[in-house]
């Protein structure tokens, strides 16, 4: 798994651990050769390779281009679907889009299905508490309705 490989080299890094070398001496998994930037500002490459991983790990958890939402969906029956969206865990906004989502994979299923339009028949919202952090939840039900099925719910809503 990629995180587990991440940690553990982050733990080498940051650490500072040697590999044994002959005769007992440790040498170091990176070198202390210095880079210099300028006359007077210079960076070692283990103070590099420390900000890599480190940076690698923020990342990985936060992942700035991951959606933040996820949508799983199940298949009631033909015309019937179930989402659950889960929000993920770390993000700097998109609080309320949950609605958005929805509406937008339910347009998906709709026009790869050849439907004329869809219904909103079940909706809600929560926060999950969890043990590392609370994550926000929306669930909906939706149901694909054909040409004449969306032309009289237009002239006649409920």
């Amino acid at each position: 798994m990629k995180s587990g490989a991440l940690l553990i080299t982050a733990g080498v890094v940051l650490a500072g651990c040697g590999s044994v070398g002959g005769a007992g001496s440790a040498t170091p998994l990176v070198s202390d050769k210095v880079i210099q930037l300028t006359a007077k500002t210079s960076v070692s490459l283990s103070t590099l390779a420390t900000a890599a991983v480190v940076g690698a790990a923020i990342y990985l958890v936060y992942d700035p281009l991951a959606p933040n939402w996820e949508i799983e969906e199940s298949r009631l029956n033909e015309d019937t679907y179930r989402f659950s969206l889960k929000m993920k865990r770390y993000h700097t906004g998109g609080a309320g889009e949950s609605m958005q989502a929805l509406k937008r994979r339910a347009s998906q299923i709709q026009y790869e299905q050849g439907f004329a339009g869809y219904q909103i028949l079940e909706y809600t919202e929560g926060i999950d508490s969890q043990t590392i952090g609370a994550r926000r939840m929306a669930e909906g039900v939706i149901k694909l309705v054909q040409r004449q099925q969306a032309d009289s719910f237009l002239q006649n809503p409920p």
